[in-house]
């Protein structure tokens, strides 16, 4: 009896030794294998072969993952204290380097995505990260990229998403705005006074070469002045422009 279950407890170990050889991975997934400890190769997706206890097998997840980046205290080249997060999307192109180069890929990428971003803004100013986003979104992406390339990593891309400011900064800010739309209102202004003298020049020569003209143009204005019937309105004309009006034998006195 104890012969009979011993040999069905050795058929069950067997049985499930070799089921431990079977190893299935998604099409999104690799298999870093050990042989002894040392590197054999990279296995997947599908059904794939481990020999228990010499071979061991490592996975890893080639899917793009997104890292969202803790708010991180920057101060600026202007000397402004700003706080500014960011997320950054990665995936793994070699799972060899992502398993052996580094310990922990993830980790690694974060504490370097945070460094880099308060380096990388450190160095502009504060209008240059309100403005100029997209242009510090490639700096980031390319150093993040060009500095875990060695971890087999492959970072896509990098977006700033917020940059917070004290009320402070915000209401000098505020004023600026204003003095720069005040300065742009006077420039306007001086600009169509300019133009409008251009014009009131091209007209008073134009008046002085026909006295016709001149004529024409005081009776316009007695005509617009005559419609306002609630004060009586003095109004000026040379002698020249009287003779038109007088009998022969009459003076204008």
């Amino acid at each position: 009896m104890t012969t009979y279950y011993f040999w069905i407890s050795l058929a069950v170990l067997l049985i499930a030794f070799l089921l431990s050889a079977f190893r299935i991975l998604r099409e999104y997934e690799r298999g870093v294998v050990f042989m002894l400890g040392r590197f054999y190769r990279v296995k997947g997706p599908g059904l794939i072969v481990i020999i228990p206890i010499v071979q061991q097998m490592v996975k890893v997840d080639l899917r793009i993952r997104v890292l969202d980046v803790p708010t991180q205290d920057v101060i600026s080249r202007d000397n402004v204290s700003v706080k500014v997060n960011a997320v950054l999307y990665f995936r793994v192109v070699d799972a060899q380097k992502a398993v052996i180069n580094v310990e922990d890929f993830f980790a690694a990428t974060s504490q370097l995505s945070q460094t880099t971003l308060r380096s990388v803004l450190g160095k502009h100013e504060l209008d240059e990260m309100l403005a100029s986003r997209d242009e510090l979104n490639r700096d980031i992406q390319e150093i993040l990229d060009d500095q875990t390339d060695s971890w087999g990593i492959k970072v896509s891309n990098v977006e700033i998403k917020h940059v917070d400011l004290d009320e402070a900064m915000v209401r000098v800010i505020a004023r600026q705005a204003e003095a720069e739309r005040i300065r742009r209102a006077k420039v306007i202004h001086a600009n169509g006074e300019k133009e409008a003298a251009q014009v009131l020049l091209e007209a008073a020569r134009t008046l002085s070469e026909q006295p016709q003209a001149l004529q024409l143009r005081y009776l316009q204005t007695l005509t617009e002045v005559a419609n306002d019937r609630s004060s009586t309105i003095v109004f000026p004309l040379p002698m020249d422009l009287l003779k038109g009006f007088l009998k022969p034998g009459e003076t204008g006195g």
